[in-house]
């Protein structure tokens, strides 16, 4: 099995790094998330980035989220990975090729284990490389794995998806294969999911595959009710960033006092999070205060959903051939796979 020489990797390359290093990382994505903070509360409207849901306790109640009733799409993809991994690995292995499989907000890997332990059992030669912003996730991911699989070969990799992708191609100049699941590509607003696929496009090379998921238009109200979940836990997920920035950067939100509200556009399809101040109210953030009047939103997060025929386009017009689709038992939910052109 092929395995990568860890001595000198530069920082980032794991999530057990320590010392003076991982100290200025640290400063640094602070004052990201900081300025990333107070640039998106002064813009019209007051809106704050879903990547930073991802703290410790974040982790724990999108866990909680995927696990709720009316939260299909997790299942949907579950469906996916776990009754269709031959279709699967027809999509993305090339004549035994060995590749780096590069998995883009990687989780805890509940979806993902089940093809690696299909490659693994294949006797494909791989080394997987999950990105995530979240240290702590990453943790649980590769002690999982470490348990359940303990012949892969991984490499994980702490930080923004560029940046990381970039350090993966460094590291090894093998053909790749990006998963980018659970319609995380739904987070983006259709012009940034465009963006962000050229982008993509351009950060691998002619051959590479990239196996995306997306949510597929459906029934309204099945699609709000997995995002306004009676049991209030998708309200908690997206105020905790409220405690979130009050812990990290000095604030003082009382987060009694915004309310989450969810809505969803069937025309458009893009199901959208906010919160919403209760009163007039001054929030500190650092040295700066904030003044919000009640019923004033901050925009959180959308959750697009896609046509096949959308799909189909974004592909085209951004430099993939569109290799083909595995859709789960309820046709929800598909896993796109996309070839570099």
């Amino acid at each position: 099995m092929y395995s990568l020489n860890l001595t000198n990797l530069p920082l980032m390359q794991s999530n057990q790094d320590t010392g003076s290093a991982c100290t200025e990382y640290g400063d640094m994505a602070t004052e990201k998330f900081r300025q990333e903070v107070f640039d998106g509360l002064a813009s019209t409207p007051r809106r704050l980035s879903s990547k930073y849901f991802y703290d410790e306790k974040g982790d724990r109640l999108f866990q909680q989220i995927m696990a709720m009733p009316e939260y299909y799409l997790t299942k949907c993809e579950l469906d996916i990975f776990s009754n269709k991994t031959p279709e699967l690995f027809k999509a993305i292995v090339q004549d035994d090729e060995p590749f780096d499989l590069i998995e883009l907000g990687a989780g805890d890997g509940m979806k993902s284990s089940y093809l690696i332990k299909y490659l693994q059992e294949e006797g494909v030669e791989f080394t997987y490389m999950p990105i995530d912003i979240s240290g702590s996730i990453l943790n649980v991911l590769n002690e999982k794995l470490r348990s359940d699989i303990p012949e892969v070969s991984i490499l994980s990799l702490e930080g923004e998806y560029f940046e990381m992708l970039g350090k993966a191609a460094s590291l090894s100049q093998r053909r790749k294969v990006v998963l980018f699941l659970g319609s995380n590509i739904g987070n983006m607003e259709l012009n940034e999911a465009f963006e962000f696929s050229m982008e993509l496009n351009k950060k691998l090379s002619t051959g590479d595959v990239i196996l995306i998921g997306f949510d597929l238009r459906k029934n309204p109200h099945t699609i709000l009710n997995a995002y306004n979940d009676k049991a209030g836990i998708t309200a908690a997920f997206n105020l905790n960033l409220l405690t979130r920035i009050n812990r990290e950067l000095d604030a003082d939100f009382d987060v009694e006092q915004f309310q989450h509200f969810q809505t969803y556009d069937p025309e458009s399809g893009a199901c959208r999070s906010y919160l919403i101040s209760l009163l007039n109210q001054n929030v500190r953030i650092g040295g700066e205060t904030i003044s919000f009047v009640k019923d004033e939103l901050i925009y959180m997060e959308v959750s697009q959903k896609f046509s096949k025929c959308e799909i189909k386009e974004m592909a085209q017009q951004t430099g993939f051939d569109f290799v083909g689709e595995i859709s789960d038992s309820k046709g929800w939910f598909l896993d796109a796979a996309w070839r570099v052109i």
